[in-house]
C-alpha cells in the first residue's frame, strides 16, 4: 500500500510539474490531489522518493521536481495515454491525405506533429534498405531522349531524363519496356539492379549501344536511392516555448540537431510499430540532449526500417506526445502503402 501511495505521489509531482513548470510543494499536492493522507505522510513519501533518486530538490526551501529516473517511472508504470480528440484525428488525416508525394508527406508530418505537440518534430524519409520496385517505365522524348521513372514500394519516384546515341523505334522500346519490369519489379533495389545486367542480354548487337544507355541509368537510380538516408526537422521555434530555465540548453539542443547521424541513430531505436519508444535525457546517449526526451515510433508497415518523433523537454507532455506520434505514424503508414 505504501509503494503504491509512492507512486501516486510520483505521478502528482510530475503531472504538477509538467503543468506548471514549477517545484512541487507537498501543500500544493494537498490542495491539488485527493491524496487520501496526512501533510506528514507525504512529506514522509516525498523524502523517500528522493533518497530512491525519483524526484530532487532544486534549491533548499523549494519543492521537488522529477529526474530522469522519475519520468521513467511515470512513463513504464504510471502514465495512461491521452486519445486525440476526433477533431485531432480529422485534422491529422486531412492535412496529410493532400499530400501529392512521398517528399510532401514528410514535411506535412514534420509540420503536423510539431502543431499537435508544440516540441521539434524528426522525421525520417521511408528507408529504402527494404524498399522493393513497385514500377519501372521508360517514355521516349524529342531528341533522342528517354525519360527513365522508378516507384519504389516505400512511395519514392524518382525520374531521370538520358541522352541517347539514336532514337529508338517503338518495338525496342515496348520489347526494353517489358524486359525492366520483368527483371525489376517486386525485387529489392539492389536485388533489382544486379538483374538490370541480365535485361541486355538477347537485344541485337545494333541495339546494344541504346539499352546499354538505358538500363545503366536505371542501375545507377536504383543504387544512389538505396544509399539515401534522410531526415526532416521542423518545429525548432518551439524551443522558445521551452521556458527561461532550458535557455542554457538551447544551443546545445541545436548542434545536436545539425547532426543527422545522431538523430537517425535515436529515431532507429524504435523497433516496434505502433508502440513509440522514449528516451529521457541522459538515456538520449547525447550529451546536447541530456534536458530533452524523444518520443519515436515506426511507420511504413510494408519496409518497415523508418520513424519519426518528437524532441521536447524532459518535463513534457508524455501521455499526450505518445498519442500524437502514435497517431501520426499510423497514418503516414497508411499513406504510403497505399497502392
Amino acid at each position: 500500500m505504501a509503494d503504491e501511495r509512492r507512486l501516486d505521489v510520483l505521478r502528482a509531482i510530475v503531472e504538477d510539474y509538467v503543468a506548471t513548470h514549477e517545484p512541487v510543494g507537498s501543500r500544493s499536492l494537498l490542495d491539488r490531489h485527493q491524496l487520501g493522507v496526512s501533510p506528514a505522510t507525504i512529506r514522509n513519501d516525498m523524502a523517500i522518493l528522493e533518497e530512491e533518486g525519483y524526484i530532487s530538490q532544486p534549491h533548499t526551501s523549494a519543492g521537488r521536481i522529477p529526474t530522469d529516473k522519475g519520468y521513467r517511472m511515470f512513463v513504464d508504470r504510471l502514465a495512461t495515454v491521452k486519445p486525440l480528440s476526433a477533431a485531432e484525428r480529422r485534422a491529422i488525416e486531412t492535412f496529410l491525405a493532400g499530400a501529392v508525394d512521398v517528399d510532401d508527406v514528410v514535411q506535412r508530418s514534420v509540420r503536423v506533429l510539431a502543431q499537435l505537440t508544440n516540441q521539434i518534430a524528426i522525421v525520417q524519409y521511408p528507408s529504402l534498405s527494404l524498399a522493393t520496385v513497385r514500377h519501372v517505365e521508360i517514355v521516349p522524348l524529342e531528341s533522342a531522349r528517354m525519360l527513365v521513372v522508378v516507384i519504389t514500394s516505400s512511395g519514392r519516384v524518382e525520374q531521370r531524363i538520358i541522352e541517347l546515341a539514336d532514337t529508338p523505334d517503338d518495338e525496342l522500346v515496348s520489347q526494353l519496356r517489358a524486359r525492366l519490369v520483368s527483371a525489376t519489379v517486386g525485387q529489392r533495389l539492389g536485388e533489382a539492379s544486379l538483374r538490370l545486367a541480365e535485361a541486355i542480354d538477347g537485344f541485337a548487337p545494333r541495339h546494344r549501344p541504346i539499352v546499354t544507355s538505358i538500363v545503366s541509368a536505371l542501375s545507377h537510380t536504383l543504387t544512389s536511392e538505396r544509399s539515401t538516408e534522410r531526415i526532416a526537422v521542423g518545429g525548432t521555434a518551439n524551443l522558445a516555448r521551452f521556458g527561461h530555465d532550458f535557455d542554457q540548453a538551447i544551443q546545445p539542443v541545436l548542434e545536436a540537431l545539425e547532426e543527422q547521424v545522431v538523430l537517425l541513430k535515436l529515431l532507429g531505436e524504435a523497433t516496434v510499430q505502433g508502440h513509440p519508444h522514449v528516451r529521457i535525457g541522459t538515456e538520449t546517449g547525447t550529451e546536447g540532449l541530456a534536458a530533452m526526451a524523444l518520443v519515436s515510433s515506426m511507420y511504413g508497415g510494408t519496409d518497415g526500417g523508418s520513424a519519426l518523433g518528437t524532441l521536447g523537454p524532459t518535463r513534457m507532455d508524455y501521455p499526450g506526445t505518445i498519442a500524437a506520434v502514435a497517431a501520426v505514424a499510423r497514418y503516414v503508414g497508411r499513406l504510403l502503402n497505399e497502392d
